[in-house]
C-alpha cells in the first residue's frame, strides 16, 4: 500500500489516476513482477504482487520515482507525493490470497463510493472480464473460477477483518505482546500444544482471542488454523 503524504489527496482528477495506471503497466513490464489487484483511492493505493525478477523495493521505487516524476510536472511543484516507505504484508496461501483480492477490489465500496465493485474505474475488478487485461486475472480464475469470484465481491467482508491493511490501522502491538495474551488465555506456548485441544475448545479460544482484539493473521500464526476458519469464527 502507498499512502499520501499526511494522508493527503493524491488523484485530482482522472488523468492522474490514468498517469498512475500507465507507469504501473510500464514498469510491470520492465520489472516482471505479477499483478493480481489494484485499486486506486484518492489518497492511496493498494496493489497486490508476486514479485518477479526485481524486490519489491526496486519496484517502488521504479513506480515513486516515475510517477512523482510526471505528478510534479504536471502540478509544478516539487518534493515527494507518497508517505514514506509503502507498507507491505505477505500473501502465503490461497484463501488469504482471494480475502486480500476481495479486500483491495471493495475499498470504493467500504467508502461508500460505489455500491458495487464493477460501478468503480480504477481497480482492477472489470479487468477480470478482459481478454487483454495487463492484470494477471489467470491465477485466480483457476482457484475459485469466474463465477464464484463474482459472487464473492457481491458478497461483504466481515468488518472486523482488516488484513493489515486498514488506512486507519490502530496502533500496533509487539509480537511479545500477542505471545503473552496467547499463552495467558490459552496456556498453551505453540501451535503443537494448542492442536491438542479438541476442535470445538480450539474455536472458541480463538473466538474469544478476537474479542480481546488480536489479529486474525495473529491467531493463525499461533494457532496454525487457516485464515478462513478464524476468520468465520
Amino acid at each position: 500500500m502507498l499512502r499520501g503524504i499526511n494522508r493527503q489527496q493524491v488523484f485530482f482528477d482522472d488523468e492522474d489516476y490514468y498517469m498512475f495506471l500507465n507507469v504501473l503497466s510500464k514498469v510491470k513490464t520492465v520489472s516482471g513482477f505479477k499483478l493480481y489487484a489494484y485499486c486506486l483511492m484518492s489518497n492511496h493505493v493498494h496493489l497486490l504482487i508476486e514479485e518477479g525478477c526485481e524486490p519489491l523495493s526496486k519496484v517502488f521505487m521504479r513506480i515513486g520515482d516515475s510517477f512523482v516524476y510526471r505528478y510534479n510536472c504536471k502540478y509544478d511543484r516539487i518534493g515527494g507525493v507518497f508517505q514514506g516507505r509503502y507498507k507491505s504484508i505477505p500473501v502465503n496461501d490461497d484463501e488469504y490470497f482471494i480475502s486480500v483480492l476481495r479486500y483491495i477490489h471493495q475499498n470504493p465500496v467500504k467508502a461508500g463510493l460505489v455500491n458495487k465493485c464493477d460501478q468503480y474505474k480504477f481497480s482492477s475488478y472489470n479487468e477480470y472480464f478482459k481478454s487483454n487485461s495487463f492484470v494477471d486475472i489467470g491465477f485466480a480464475i483457476e482457484i475459485i473460477g469466474i463465477n464464484e469470484f463474482v459472487r464473492l465481491h457481491n458478497e461483504q467482508l466481515d468488518s472486523s477483518m482488516h488484513l493489515g491493511m486498514d488506512d486507519d490501522a490502530k496502533p500496533k502491538r509487539s509480537n511479545e505482546f500477542w505471545l503473552n495474551m496467547f499463552v495467558e488465555e490459552t496456556h498453551c506456548k505453540t501451535p503443537e500444544e494448542f492442536s491438542r485441544y479438541p476442535e470445538d475448545m480450539q474455536l472458541e479460544f480463538v473466538g474469544l482471542l478476537k474479542t480481546k482484539g488480536m489479529p486474525i493473521r495473529k491467531i493463525c500464526e499461533l494457532t496454525d488454523l487457516s485464515f478462513y476458519t478464524v476468520q468465520k469464527q
